[in-house]
């Protein structure tokens, strides 16, 4: 009888410890979730959709990681084995969701492939074809949008008057998403300050600035759009846009002509006609 009690007490005992495992565990596993699911630091591969309709569709099946890794360029020509490819697949210490797919700038940017392998392997619609295709319905890496480039004027070089173009230089969209613009130096009066200037209109976030940014800290890193870029609001009107000029743009122009008055200047201010 003893046993018996002895034995129903052990059964119990082990009974409500993995209980309390299994809840301490959820507990810790729901607060990762929310955690990784906050972070908004996260540049994601080419075609992504938003971020939180991206962690719903994305299966973790890793494919998109493996074309990466597997593409003709990133072959090593000596061995023929791949090296280490853009996208890598969160494991537990990345702070982001495990199994979803990452890359990193400063270790291994995105490198711009035509074909972008990556896309047209996900199955689950987490990364968007159409979004990086061209109205031909052809792939077009210059479509993607996985991040914007940020200059943090403090750090950068160019802004101190010091002659650095390493970003512009490393830039795929060479003239177009990084463009220099020469400003004159006030303080001196005769040297130039060459400064990069990003246009978000044409940046993919590739990264390839940021890695070949020679601060040793990059000073001008990419940062996902939703943190990158700010929303003026509805309640602001644009005086002119894009849509406006491809309005106007076949106009045609109004000749109107203009009769030159005989009175003097003074006379016309003298007059009652201003009022």
């Amino acid at each position: 009888m003893a046993n018996s009690n002895n034995n129903r007490r052990k059964f119990m005992a082990t009974t409500l410890q993995s209980v309390g495992l299994t809840a301490l565990g959820g507990l810790l596993w729901s607060g990762y979730t929310d955690e990784v699911k906050a972070s908004p630091l996260v540049l994601r591969p080419p075609g992504a959709i938003k971020e939180d309709d991206f962690l719903k569709a994305c299966i973790k099946c890793g494919l998109c990681a493996q074309a990466c890794q597997n593409r003709e360029t990133n072959l090593d020509k000596e061995t023929g084995v791949a090296k280490e490819g853009t996208l890598k697949m969160a494991k537990g210490g990345d702070h982001k969701l495990i199994g979803t797919p990452f890359f990193i700038p400063t270790e291994v940017p995105c490198y711009m492939c035509e074909d972008i392998p990556c896309v047209p392997v996900c199955p689950s619609g987490a990364l968007d074809q159409l979004s990086v295709s061209n109205d031909k319905g052809e792939l077009d890496i210059n479509k993607a949008s996985m991040g914007l480039a940020v200059v943090h004027k403090e750090s950068c070089i160019a802004f101190w008057g010091i002659q650095c173009d390493a970003c512009y230089r490393a830039c795929p969209l060479l003239g177009e998403a990084i463009t220099i613009e020469m400003h004159r130096n006030e303080r001196t009066g005769k040297h130039t300050f060459m400064l990069p200037i990003v246009h978000d209109d044409v940046c993919t976030g590739c990264g390839l600035c940021e890695q070949a940014c020679v601060t040793e800290k990059p000073a001008i890193f990419v940062l996902p759009n939703e943190v990158s870029k700010g929303i003026a609001g509805d309640h602001y009107v644009k005086g002119w846009d894009k849509k406006d000029q491809d309005r106007v743009q076949n106009a045609k122009a109004i000749e109107t002509t203009t009769q030159r008055s005989n009175q003097s200047s003074t006379d016309y201010l003298n007059s009652g006609d201003l009022y």
